[in-house]
């Protein structure tokens, strides 16, 4: 056997574990249920939005909640992933069972600004102990568990700063609508709602898929002079 055949019998040798990461719109679409699982959980909203506009609240409510178990009943007719559908059922059940006991149309939106301010502080308390929740969730969600970036300090580095900027628009956004419920600005409270929701959300996604991307990016070797 010749040298050349040697190697062309040996195996490709390389990490058996290692993939490549998913392309900047599979990560979106898992996130966020693609755009289906965007429209679909934000449409209960609406409708409680537009119903209480042009009716009373307890009939909002209801409109809401059936509409949001509809969505997930087709869904699981459809044999179609429930998780996103769950959660905003879950959301708008919670926030129609506190606004149908107060009678406060702005109390619908009570939990959502509660679990806001929550996570936002998480965030960046995460990040001021060095253990930035956005990396921990990317390990979770893109790197199949693997947790190497905490060796890396330059990775340490982005995951801090992408988790404090995480934080901070989380805040701020949910200050906004703290400061509308406080006012009693329901109908522009609902607007917020919505208008602060994904566009955001989607916003950071492409950030920090752009930048982890960008900084685990194997650099491609300088060609020799000459070569």
């Amino acid at each position: 056997m010749t040298t050349g055949q040697h190697r062309a019998a040996q195996p490709e040798t390389g990490p058996e574990d290692e993939a490549p990461l998913p392309t900047v719109a599979e990560q979106m679409a898992d996130q966020l249920g693609g755009w289906r699982g965007l429209v679909e959980s934000s449409i209960p909203v609406v409708v409680f939005v537009v119903a209480n506009i042009i009716g009373e609240l307890r009939p909002a409510v209801i409109a809401s909640v059936a509409v949001a178990v509809l969505i997930a009943g087709l869904r699981l007719a459809q044999r179609r992933p429930i998780r996103h559908a769950v959660n905003g059922l879950f959301g708008v059940g919670i926030g129609a069972a506190i606004a149908w006991r107060t009678g406060n149309e702005r109390d619908f939106y009570l939990p959502g600004i509660l679990y806001g301010i929550g996570y936002g502080v998480a965030l960046l308390i995460s990040a001021a102990i060095r253990q930035p929740l956005v990396g921990w969730i990317w390990s979770v969600l893109v790197a199949k568990g693997r947790s190497e970036w905490r060796d890396d300090p330059k990775l340490v580095r982005t995951f801090t700063q992408l988790t404090v900027l995480w934080g901070v628009v989380w805040l701020a956004k949910v200050g906004v609508q703290a400061g509308l419920y406080l006012a009693h600005q329901d109908t522009a409270l609902g607007v917020a709602r919505l208008a602060l929701g994904y566009p955001p959300y989607v916003l950071l996604l492409l950030i920090t898929v752009w930048t982890v991307r960008r900084v685990t990016r194997v650099p491609q070797p300088s060609p020799l002079p000459g070569a």
